[in-house]
């Protein structure tokens, strides 16, 4: 028998994302709620009952009060893309490459938090460093990030898109989170092993998919006497043995002009560049994704593969 799947919210950005990634799969029943029968609360009740595994792309509240609904249900899997489980003891984090032990505990669990697409390339910079005690954990990180405006959901992508409405955003760029409080800070600090909170300068460009992240470090304030090469070094042995995550070569990234963050729209893979002048003791770490691939719906696919045993 097929696995049975439900996405709760499928039509939100998210959700539409993963129902397009599994229509073309014939190894999986997906079940659905007609769009104008979202709101019936029964409905939606016996549909997360009985999938095999529910994938909940809905806001904070909605996915807490969907677990509540599965409460003394043990058979429904539940991947949820909020961030409200992102940091919660009993939910796995749904970031595979992570490290060596998390694609097996996406496996085994039943409850898993997707990641945050700007914490998807942070952490993924951040962690292997200071897992190998290159980085200290109480160094005063910086992530300064932009994203496609997809990633803020149906209500930023019309405010972009129309310009009839009263709130259109006509800018090319815009910075916000200004307060530095933003809800995916716990997260990087959490799941990168920081001692302190991350400074997180986020921002939206005018295009839908995409997303570069970029930590800078000063190489004098690391552990022990560390170059360009051991920071590049570490990272491609931490990714080595899979396809997801590719660690750019030192001699490609020092070719480069320029980074294009739309480059891997559509892609649920992402890019990790190492970037400076050796021996100038800086370097910059970049991180290439898509906000709705890897950072979004093409990482709740994957950890949905991984806890049914078909993929990855």
């Amino acid at each position: 028998m097929k696995p049975k799947i439900f996405i709760d919210g499928e039509h939100g950005t998210t959700g539409l994302q993963i129902r397009t990634r599994l229509a073309a799969r014939d190894d999986l029943a997906v079940l659905s709620i007609p769009e104008a029968e979202r709101r019936n609360v029964d409905l939606r009740a016996e549909r997360l009952h009985e999938a095999d595994v529910a994938i909940l792309c809905l806001p904070d509240e909605a996915s807490k009060e969907a677990v509540r609904i599965l409460e003394g249900n043990n058979s429904t899997r539940v991947i949820d893309t909020s961030t409200a489980y992102r940091t919660h003891p009993d939910w796995a984090y749904g970031f595979a490459e992570m490290d060596a032990a998390q694609r097996q505990r996406i496996a085994d669990a039943r409850l898993v938090a997707n990641p945050g697409c700007y914490p998807t390339g942070a952490i993924s910079l951040v962690r292997p460093l200071v897992a190998a005690g290159i980085l200290p954990a109480d160094y005063p990180v910086s992530v300064n990030a932009v994203s496609g405006y997809t990633g803020g959901g149906k209500q930023m992508i019309a405010q972009m898109e129309d310009p009839s409405r009263e709130d259109h955003i006509a800018s090319p760029h815009f910075l916000y989170g200004l307060p530095l409080t933003h809800k995916h800070v716990a997260e990087m600090k959490q799941h990168g092993l920081l001692e302190r909170r991350p400074i997180f300068a986020p921002s939206v460009g005018r295009f839908a998919q995409g997303m570069i992240v970029q930590v800078p470090l000063h190489l004098a304030d690391l552990n022990g006497s560390v170059s360009m090469g051991d920071i590049h070094a570490r990272l491609a042995s931490h990714y080595a043995g899979q396809d997801i995550v590719e660690v750019v070569p030192l001699a490609t990234s020092a070719k480069l002009a320029r980074l294009d963050p739309t480059e891997l729209a559509d892609s649920d893979r992402m890019k990790l560049y190492v970037f400076g002048t050796e021996g100038e003791g800086q370097v910059n770490l970049v991180a290439l994704l898509d906000n709705l691939g890897k950072g979004a719906s093409g990482a709740a696919v994957q950890n949905m593969d991984l806890m049914l045993g078909l993929k990855h």
